[in-house]
């Protein structure tokens, strides 16, 4: 293990189309050894896989080499900051020929290096021969023909021998979010494989750095403590010591906020069970994680564990599975909801007429939505009386054609609608692949990674891992709450008891709920039952809901089953990300006694 000095990571992208403003923000701040960049969602990678099938030269995040290095590839050099990314995406060598053309340009003496091997397109065909099913549904493998993308996720270690060969740049393809964070740490501290609460603590970090201002109070569940400076949003900074614990920050004179808050919502963000958080380089246990305010905008997380890394990479795979088409129209006025919901039905008679007029098959899915009415709470909130709404009108078909005569009916339904129909403005929308998910395994030796600097290799011998069986794991004793008479309890909003923060997996969503007080960790897990968050979401949920408790800061984190309507771009939802639905179960009542109801 290494000494206990500290690194600086900053936290530049969360995603691809994230704004640019971060690397700037970093260099006036100074004093930071490394930036590192995630761009990649499952999604992302599919829609590269299509730029690269129009142009063997895309497929990568291409503003990462026009918007985050080209104007300020100097100032980077002149500090001697490290650049780790996986803005390769589905084309890592272009994306690394790419930024060796910039570096040439500005006259610089950069080192970059290539991390390939995640891409498994190619072996489409031997993959669809080998019975693998999904690890989630058992669905068997796509049709070799449909598929878009194959990506195994890799880990942090080919990263760290990239640096260890000296690289000043350091490029991925498809890698764990967290693992461009975590390769920094395992280079400067020399952590080696069987250092499991080391990998663990730094890939917290990675976590807490991935999403770029969702920790430093993007999406916070009391944003109105940061509304008025998130213009000026400080991107997060990690101070990262050798034991792998570290300190959450962000510049100075920069808006949001870091607090307990913010930071203890983006650790509850994505992670499914918290014991058993699956990496490459190592199974996670973040269910003792303490979080300590510190100072203004410093928090210290502490605590991950960590077990031996799994001996299998995650695979994901996407596919085109048919045609979506659908778009957004408004009323207002009297009635709007009940005008809005008539509007919808016609119209897709009336497209469903020129169906069977042509035989061909009916919509295999419909989708209506209003907005403004509340209807997104299910039965647990009448409708509002809005006199302002937008409807959503979405369906899928096999056939191009049909999912497009959807549109052209909205369109031409105008005339023929209720009064207060407004929103013809623009262009008609287009119909659009459906992209599902195939996740799957996959032994570690049947993917060779492959690194190099400046096109020669680099010599790289990955660890293959161990099988990890999460029914092993410890659970901890669910939390207590003292004694009390039923009719002295009192019913309180959740928000006004936790914060809380939602996201996906595929079909998944979890929500993570951090109590403002742990000692109200009790009362909510009392009322937040796993029937309780069912009901909540029964007008959207087709699956189980599982609930685990985290008693180092007293978090529950809930992971929904089947509840995103296919997810990603497979699904017709407005939300098809589960991003909101921490806002509707902070809504929930929990019973708490009286006299705390009055001291909160």
């Amino acid at each position: 293990m290494a000494d206990d000095n500290v690194i600086r990571i900053g936290g530049a992208s969360g995603y691809w189309g994230e704004s640019d403003m971060a690397v700037p923000q970093f260099l006036r701040a100074g004093n930071l050894d490394y930036i590192v960049f995630d761009y990649l969602a499952e999604i992302t990678m599919s829609i590269m896989a299509r730029a690269r099938n129009r142009n063997p030269d895309a497929g990568y995040a291409t503003d990462f080499v026009s918007a985050a290095l080209k104007p300020n590839l100097k100032e980077i050099a002149r500090q001697g900051i490290k650049i780790l990314s996986n803005a390769g995406g589905v084309n890592p060598v272009a994306c690394g020929n790419a930024v060796r053309a910039l570096v040439r340009e500005a006259g610089l003496d950069l080192k970059v290096a290539v991390v390939t091997g995640d891409d498994l397109l190619p072996r489409a065909g031997e993959l669809a021969q080998s019975g693998l099913k999904d690890m989630f549904d058992a669905t068997p493998f796509p049709e070799p023909d449909r598929l878009a993308s194959i990506n195994a996720y890799l880990g942090a270690f080919p990263i760290a021998a990239a640096l260890a060969a000296d690289a000043d740049i350091v490029i991925t393809g498809r890698c764990v979010d967290s693992a461009v964070t975590l390769g920094a740490c395992i280079h400067e501290f020399g952590w080696q494989p069987d250092d499991y609460d080391a990998l663990a603590r730094g890939s917290l970090a990675g976590h807490v750095l991935e999403c770029g201002p969702q920790a430093t109070g993007g999406n916070f569940t009391d944003w109105h403590l940061v509304a008025d400076t998130l213009d000026t949003v400080g991107y997060p900074i990690a101070e990262i010591d050798g034991t792998g614990n570290f300190v959450t920050t962000k510049a100075a004179g920069t808006g949001g906020l870091v607090s307990i808050g913010t930071v203890g919502e983006q650790i509850l963000y994505e992670i499914g069970d918290p014991q058993a958080y699956m990496l490459p380089d190592v199974v996670c246990d973040f269910s003792d994680v303490q979080l300590t305010e510190i100072g203004p905008d410093r928090v210290r997380v502490s605590g991950a564990r960590g077990h031996g890394a799994p001996a299998t990479y995650k695979i994901c795979s996407t596919y085109e599975d048919g045609w979506r088409a659908g778009t957004n129209m408004f009323f207002y006025g009297e009635a709007a909801a009940d005008k809005a919901l008539n509007f919808a039905e016609n119209t897709l008679k009336r497209a469903r007429a020129k169906l069977r007029a042509a035989n061909a098959a009916d919509y295999s899915e419909t989708l209506v939505e209003l907005i403004g009415d509340e209807s997104v709470y299910g039965d647990f909130k009448q409708s509002s009386g809005s006199r302002s709404v937008a409807v959503k009108i979405a369906a899928k078909h096999e056939d191009q054609r049909a999912a497009g005569l959807l549109l052209k009916e909205i369109a031409g339904h105008g005339l023929a609608a209720p009064p207060g129909l407004s929103g013809f403005s623009g262009g008609r929308a287009k119909p659009s692949p459906v992209l599902r998910l195939f996740s799957f395994t996959i032994p570690k030796p049947d993917v060779k990674i492959e690194l190099t600097m400046d096109g020669k290799p680099i010599a790289f011998t990955p660890d293959t891992g161990k099988p990890f069986y999460s029914d092993n794991v410890k659970r901890p004793a669910p939390p207590d709450h003292p004694a009390h008479s039923s009719n002295e309890l009192v019913p309180v909003p959740l928000i006004r008891l936790a914060w809380a923060r939602s996201g996906d997996k595929g079909d998944k969503a979890n929500i993570g709920v951090l109590p403002r007080d742990k000692t109200y960790a009790g009362w909510i897990w009392a009322s937040l039952t796993e029937e309780a968050v069912a009901d909540r979401f029964k007008h959207y949920l087709c699956g189980k809901v599982e609930r685990f408790y985290m008693p180092g800061s007293g978090a529950i984190n809930f992971v929904l089953d089947q509840v995103l309507g296919g997810g990603g771009v497979a699904s017709l939802r407005n939300d098809p990300q589960g991003k909101g639905y921490s806002q509707i179960l902070l809504q929930s009542e929990i019973l708490i006694p009286q006299s705390l109801a009055e001291a909160i």
